[in-house]
């Protein structure tokens, strides 16, 4: 009798659980053991506008009032919270022998300046997740390795000696300004040159067979020297840019071959050091084949259970439809935007608008279509656009002129920091629609209960628009060619 009694209670509480969840998500929101509350009083607005001063500005707050029903001829930002898809790892930039180089050519006060910018959560954008190239890129001011001793399989001539001069203590600092609250990964440009098959760091070549044991052990080696320097690598790629030859460092992979050399060398090299929970990025390119180079790893089990997720960039194509079908395809693995910049570099042109807006429309669609993560290039350059050693410049968010020790803050800073500010490591992504094609706009529930919504207008206009949540809305303005931040409390 008991035991049909509980098997009855059991039944009744299958059937009206669903009624309950959709019931209470009227009311509250849940994340984890919290419980939210949907007492919508007012929202916090921060603005950054072309043709005016404001610059992640903090406006005037904005009262809810009652709106059942939006209407669907009237601009309107349409929130969900009881709806949610992937969770944030960070935002971020590169630190570079470049951003490192040109820091330390600058004054001592806009040092402090650049570290707070980027890395105080509270005075600063915030950034919590960072790319360290290992040994030399393009973006150093000379092609290095860890060890140029021909036939080093042992790494007995590995050093990190270069790194000591600018790299090591620019990180570091970074690193302390951001309250030790920061994700690192890294990625190789090239193996060292005795390693590939043209004998040059440069111009594409191969990763030798000879060799694949002795390179996935470079990676283990790199993350141990960094480790004794008190600076943790989270994460790593397995290659950046595998499919481009360029006249800068740069390594070709195949997907069966980069497939093969994370199946069995990489991953099980990792998996048996010290460090077996760094998680392995695959691809670090464009976002143009990036489904087709997943799916040649995820489908191969061996070599998918070493992989926790994907790195894309943009510089051949938006494709952010490639970005979503990943997304739904592998729904366990992970994406990361993984680099990307504006070029060719003018130094008249830095205070041009559109710079940002290439930023600001491009996060905005890799989050909408699964990404959990946006790191941008060098954090810094010089008036140059560099040093670059083969004098491939372009622009950085922040560029310090080493001449005149100033320092210049492009609108693409701004635009980073309306997410990377309001949108922190652990949010979730939730549902966010808009009725108006000219308003771009994604939301996130934060770990503190905040609700960050960002809403991107590239036209020459402003608009009028209302933002909407469980029958509760305020309406504010867009200006023309902003980006804005509401944060909701």
């Amino acid at each position: 009798m008991k035991k049909q009694y509980f098997l009855k209670r059991l039944i009744t509480w299958l059937l009206i659980i669903p009624f309950f969840i959709q019931y209470s998500c009227e009311s509250k929101i849940s994340i984890g053991t919290d419980t939210i509350s949907f007492e919508l009083k007012n929202a916090e607005i921060y603005l950054t506008a072309k043709g005016t001063d404001h610059r992640l500005t903090k406006l005037e707050q904005q009262e809810f009032s009652e709106l059942v029903q939006p209407d669907e001829s009237f601009p309107t930002i349409i929130i969900d919270p009881c709806k949610s898809f992937q969770t944030i790892v960070g935002f971020g930039g590169a630190l570079t022998d470049a951003s490192a180089e040109t820091f330390y050519q600058l004054p001592g006060d806009k040092q402090s300046e650049i570290l707070k910018a980027y890395f105080d959560a509270e005075n600063g954008i915030g950034y919590t997740f960072c790319r360290v190239p290992i040994h030399s890129c393009d973006f150093s001011s000379e092609s290095y390795a860890y060890t140029e001793v021909p036939d080093d399989t042992l790494l007995e001539h590995f050093s990190i000696e270069h790194d000591r001069k600018y790299k090591l203590p620019f990180i570091k600092k970074a690193l302390e300004k951001a309250g030790n609250n920061m994700k690192i990964f890294a990625s190789p440009w090239s193996p060292p040159a005795w390693m590939k098959t043209n004998n040059n760091m440069l111009y594409g070549g191969k990763l030798k067979p000879e060799y694949f044991q002795a390179w996935a052990d470079y990676y283990v080696r790199f993350i141990d020297e960094y480790s004794d320097e008190d600076i943790p690598i989270w994460g790593l790629t397995v290659q950046n840019e595998p499919m481009a030859v360029q006249r800068w460092e740069s390594c070709i992979y195949t997907a069966e071959e980069e497939k093969d050399f994370v199946k069995n060398y990489l991953g099980p090299t990792l998996n048996e050091s010290e460090y077996p929970e760094t998680k392995l990025i695959i691809w670090d390119h464009n976002r143009g084949i990036m489904y087709q180079r997943a799916k040649e790893i995820y489908d191969d089990p061996e070599a998918s259970k070493y992989v926790w997720g994907t790195g894309f960039h943009w510089y051949v194509g938006d494709h952010f439809e490639n970005v979503k079908l990943h997304y739904e395809a592998f729904p366990d693995k992970k994406l990361i935007f993984t680099e990307g910049c504006t070029y060719p570099f003018n130094i008249d042109s830095i205070y041009k608008w559109h710079w940002g807006e290439r930023y600001g429309e491009s996060v905005l669609h890799d989050l909408n279509n699964g990404a959990s993560g946006w790191v941008d290039w060098n954090v810094l350059l010089n008036e140059q656009g560099g040093p670059n050693h083969v004098s491939n410049f372009c622009f950085a968010p922040v560029i310090g002129n080493t001449k005149t020790g100033e320092v210049h803050y492009m609108s693409s800073f701004y635009y980073m920091g309306h997410f990377s500010k309001f949108i922190r490591p652990g949010a979730r992504r939730i549902i966010c629609s808009s009725n108006y094609d000219d308003l771009l706009a994604t939301a996130f529930l934060n770990t503190d209960n905040t609700i960050a919504v960002v809403v991107l207008n590239m036209k020459n206009k402003d608009i009028n628009f209302k933002t909407w949540i469980n029958k509760k809305f305020f309406e504010t303005n867009s200006p023309a060619h902003s980006i804005m931040t509401i944060l909701i409390d």
